[in-house]
């Protein structure tokens, strides 16, 4: 019974230490295996043995993480007060550096993360800010990956997220772009103007060369005024030879009325 009874025992505890001694690495993730305190081998995913209570095994995902970055106050180059917010994408390429050469490589590249935004944007101006986004974006990667890759982490993408600006500066940009707009609507008023003067100079040229054109022209007119049904028709008449008829007019009544007034100054002489 005895002899039983000690089988047993040594059946339990090796299947105790045979299950202390499996461990299982996913697809995603690689196991840091370390022997006494001591780094040994980085395990692939898959089943994996180690030596109970001597080995110990950290898994490391390696799956990019997607980090926000909060929103952080920033002044920019020419002084105005902005308060912008981003997110990150990073993923672990050295496993046996994450685990090793920091420790807690999501607080680090978070806080990294923070001043290197306010540290890139400061050197921008306001409307590089908002006109040059990818180009921000891209100074931010290559500054935190100097960094992370000597953690065994690379940033993949950093995006700026939101940029909040004071109330007085919103009111200023939309005076500016009300301005702007303004100022288009005249430049563009002035060219109709420009070109439609160009047209009746055109006109008024090809009128003098063809005289009966103004007579089409007129005839057009009456055309146009009888689709309304007016019942007063005013016909256009050329100016200049409606001032010829018209001082011929005045020549003629002078020239009637002068012997008139001769015969009546002789005529009061006589009584």
């Amino acid at each position: 019974m005895n002899v039983i009874g000690v089988a047993i025992a040594v059946a339990v505890v090796a299947v105790v230490l045979l299950a202390l001694s499996i461990r299982v690495v996913t697809q995603y993730e690689r196991g840091v295996l370390f022997r006494l305190g001591r780094v040994i081998a980085v395990r692939e995913p898959g089943l994996n043995f180690i030596i109970p209570v001597v080995d110990h095994l950290r898994r490391v995902s390696m799956r990019i993480v997607t980090m926000p970055i909060q929103s952080q106050g920033i002044i920019t180059r020419d002084n105005v007060s902005v308060d912008i917010s981003a997110v990150a994408y990073f993923r672990v390429v050295d496993a046996e550096k994450s685990v090793v050469a920091i420790e807690n490589v999501y607080a680090a590249i978070d806080q990294i993360a923070q001043t290197t935004l306010r540290k890139v944007v400061g050197q921008h101006t306001l409307d590089q800010a908002l006109a040059d986004t990818d180009t921000i974006n891209v100074d931010i990667r290559k500054i935190l990956d100097t960094t992370t890759l000597e953690w065994g982490v690379e940033v993949t993408l950093v995006e700026l997220k939101d940029i909040q600006l004071p109330d007085s500066m919103k009111r200023a940009m939309a005076r500016q772009a009300e301005a702007e707009r303004e100022k288009r609507a005249k430049i563009i008023a002035a060219e109709g103007e420009s070109l439609a003067a160009a047209a009746l100079g055109d006109a008024s040229d090809t009128m003098m060369a063809h005289p009966l054109a103004l007579q089409l022209r007129n005839l057009q007119t009456l055309i146009e005024l009888g689709v309304d049904k007016n019942t007063t028709v005013v016909f256009p008449a050329p100016l200049m030879s409606a001032i010829g008829e018209i001082s011929a007019f005045l020549a003629r009544e002078t020239a009637a009325a002068a012997p008139h007034a001769v015969n009546m100054s002789k005529a009061g002489s006589r009584s």
